[in-house]
């Protein structure tokens, strides 16, 4: 490769690739905590309104119980503060569904509301970071009680209804803090040591190298975020910050890396025990400062706007072409359309395929199930505990998956209020898919998103100035330790920003040409300075120099 960037590269052809989109991967390492903590808030309530013979009311319960699937990778001091903001959202959301559908009965004015809705909810999810499951769930709620039978005297009570189960799932995602109060921290170093030890076999140059370093910067820049969401710095925080930072310094230096260290190092942090103690010069254990790389809110709203638009124009189109249909549940048509978008047109194309397919395979599962759960209410009660179990073991392995089951509780969740022919349901379920799939993923196409080509200069400008500020210091006869560690911090970052955003813009339909080769060559030399960084800090032996001892201590 040459020494200079050559001029920017023309966009490949737009393609709609279906090789891989199905494919089964494996579970994340916590599927079973939003698992349980689904069922158990929703257990509770539930079987209260069975008892008291109001299972009608169960899907104002659900909304607030649902929010038990958010925030499981957060600190818990972090947690409570981002559960208690969706469950805020929640019913803000609920509270609009349920006015509007008090005050109108025209469809196009609740198809209308539920699009605005679920482009709001998209772009705040998206730029707080809420997530997995994201806006998704909470554009269910919203958009299914738009639909809703109501007047506005039934508003308060249903409102309360969904609050008292927002509250319980609070709780119900606050409680495990009382057993293993450092579990979240635990997990996000464990998985950036995971991922610079995947960095380090490859030796930064074999084959997967630049997919693995990607990762493992990306797993790293989490971890960070983890440890920065609290104040408080614990003997367990700083222990866990040492770890962190020997994962920057294997992908700083893979060569020199112990990829077996590090695996070790992450297996003992998913048990139970204490935190293995990770050797680091003095300096550069005094000097553990992060980097606070979140930018404003409204900072992140801005690059949002395509996606905005993409939703609101995608979900008020798939319903209206629904009630143009006659199919009869437009809104299920909208949470289709709402469903699909992610980053870039290839990974909507791919979403789109994905929900499409569980749906069908999940709608075919219903139908199955239909005789048992009318058997009775108690029934369908546990035949939708038990798809709300399944769905999120599943959907981590890959989103159709979790489709499979998603589906079939969604069509139960419709029955608390009374029974359906099932044939029926199935008929409108499969056509508001397709419908909200194929207009989804046509105004996804429509709006473009030329802004993608803006991003990928700014942090192609931010990884460069980072890095000439690591070389200022580096070229000092002694730069400060501090503002050394910080330079090191922040040109990590930059350089994670950068693939991001490459990565991101790549997928992008209808834009100008990218700079890919600069991109490249930002990204290498980012590099050696982050690792000629790391040895001035004496975080890297020098050539010929043994590594630390495993017994070694700050």
């Amino acid at each position: 490769m040459s020494s200079t960037p050559s001029a920017s590269t023309s966009p490949p052809a737009p393609r709609l690739p279906l090789a891989g989109v199905l494919r089964v991967g494996r579970p994340t390492d916590i599927w079973f905590k939003p698992a349980l903590s689904v069922v158990a808030a929703i257990t509770p309530p539930t079987l209260t309104l069975l008892a008291l013979g109001r299972l009608d009311l169960a899907t104002y319960a659900m909304a607030g119980s649902l929010c038990a699937l958010y925030a499981h990778n957060r600190p818990y001091a972090a947690r409570a503060g981002v559960l208690g903001w969706v469950v805020l959202g929640m019913l803000g959301g609920l509270a609009v569904a349920l006015v509007t559908a008090s005050l109108t009965d025209s469809a196009a004015v609740l198809v209308t509301v539920g699009a605005l809705l679920a482009a709001a909810q998209k772009v705040l999810c998206d730029a707080t970071r809420v997530g997995p499951p994201g806006n998704v769930v909470l554009t269910f709620v919203s958009s299914a009680s738009l639909f809703a039978p109501q007047t506005l005297d039934q508003v308060p009570g249903h409102l309360a209804l969904a609050a008292a189960t927002g509250a319980w799932a609070w709780l119900v995602c606050m409680a495990p803090a009382l057993v293993r109060p450092h579990g979240p921290e635990r997990r996000a170093t464990a998985t950036a040591l995971t991922a610079a030890a995947a960095y380090a076999d490859t030796g930064g140059t074999g084959e997967g190298h630049a997919p693995a370093r990607a990762a493992g910067y990306a797993a790293v820049h989490a971890a960070w975020q983890s440890l920065l969401a609290t104040r408080a710095r614990s003997r367990t925080r700083r222990a866990l910050e040492r770890l962190v930072v020997r994962a920057e310094v294997a992908l700083a230096a893979p060569a020199q890396a112990e990829a077996e260290r590090l695996r070790a190092w992450a297996r003992a942090l998913r048990g139970t025990g204490p935190v293995p103690q990770a050797c680091l010069p003095s300096a550069a254990a005094d000097e553990l400062l992060g980097v606070d790389a979140a930018r404003s809110l409204w900072a992140r709203l801005g690059p949002l706007t395509p996606l905005a638009a993409r939703t609101a124009l995608g979900c008020a189109l798939a319903g209206y072409a629904s009630l143009a249909l006659g199919i009869g549940r437009p809104y299920w048509a909208l949470v289709t359309a709402a469903s699909l978008y992610q980053a870039n047109i290839a990974l909507t194309w791919s979403r789109a395929v994905q929900r499409v397919v569980g749906n069908v395979v999940g709608v075919l599962v219903f139908a199955a199930v239909a005789p048992l759960a009318h058997l009775g209410q108690a029934a369908l009660v546990l035949c939708c505990l038990a798809f709300s179990f399944g769905a999120e073991l599943l959907i981590s392995r890959n989103y159709w998956l979790g489709s499979v089951c998603v589906t079939p509780m969604a069509l139960l969740i419709t029955e608390f209020a009374g029974y359906r022919a099932t044939g029926e349901l199935v008929t409108e379920r499969v056509a508001d898919t397709v419908v909200g799939a194929l207009v989804g993923f046509a105004a996804a196409v429509a709006v473009t998103n030329r802004r993608a080509g803006d991003r990928v200069e700014r942090a192609l400008t931010a990884a460069d100035r980072a890095r000439e500020h690591a070389a200022r210091l580096l070229a000092e006869p002694g730069p400060d330790p501090a503002a050394l560690e910080a330079a090191r911090r922040g040109l990590a970052v930059a350089l994670a920003d950068l693939r991001a955003t490459a990565d991101a813009a790549a997928g992008e339909w209808w834009q100008r040409a990218l700079p890919q080769e600069r991109v490249v060559l930002t990204e290498q030399s980012g590099h050696r300075t982050l690792a000629a960084t790391a040895r001035r800090q004496g975080l890297l032996p020098d050539q010929g120099t043994a590594t630390e001892t495993e017994d070694a201590r700050p």
